[in-house]
C-alpha cells in the first residue's frame, strides 16, 4: 500500500491510498479525487506565487495516461484468462503427469487462478499446470 506525498516528501493528510495487486490492478484515484486534489491545491497555493497552470494540464493528461494503460492490462489479463480458459478445456479427459512423475491421472476439470492454471485429476489430486507436465 502507497500513500501519496507531497513534494516534500512528507505524508498528505487525508491523501487518497493506491493500492497495487498483481491479478487486478485498481486505483484509489479517480477523476473526482484528481478534481477534488487541484481544487485544493489552487486553494492552498501562494497567491505571489501561483501554481502554473500547463503543468495542471499535464497532470491532468498524464493521470489520463495511467487510468487508460490499467484499463488496457486489465483487458488483456482478461484476454490471457479466456485463452488459458480455452487451452485447458482440450485437457479435460486426457491423461497429464507432472515432470517428476509422481502426480498421474485424468483430468476431470480444471481452475485457473491469478498464479497458474491447476488440474483436478480423477483420483482427487491437484495438478499445477506448468513446465514438465506431460499429457498423453
Amino acid at each position: 500500500m502507497t500513500t501519496v506525498t507531497n513534494t516534500s516528501g512528507a505524508a498528505t493528510a487525508n491523501a487518497p491510498v493506491v493500492t497495487n495487486k498483481t491479478s487486478e490492478m485498481k486505483t484509489g484515484l479517480d477523476y473526482d479525487a484528481f478534481l477534488k486534489l487541484l481544487v485544493a491545491q489552487m486553494k492552498n497555493q501562494d497567491p505571489l506565487n501561483p501554481t502554473d497552470p500547463t503543468a495542471q494540464m499535464s497532470q491532468l493528461a498524464s493521470f489520463s495516461n495511467v487510468e487508460q494503460s490499467i484499463k488496457l492490462n486489465q483487458k488483456l489479463e482478461a484476454m490471457t484468462t479466456l485463452s488459458t480458459l480455452t487451452q485447458a478445456n482440450n485437457l479435460i479427459g486426457r491423461t497429464v503427469t507432472s515432470g517428476d512423475g509422481t502426480i498421474s491421472g485424468v483430468v476431470k476439470s480444471i481452475k485457473v487462478a491469478s498464479d497458474g492454471a491447476v488440474a483436478t485429476l480423477a483420483n482427487g489430486k491437484d495438478l499445477p499446470l506448468g513446465s514438465g507436465v506431460k499429457v498423453e
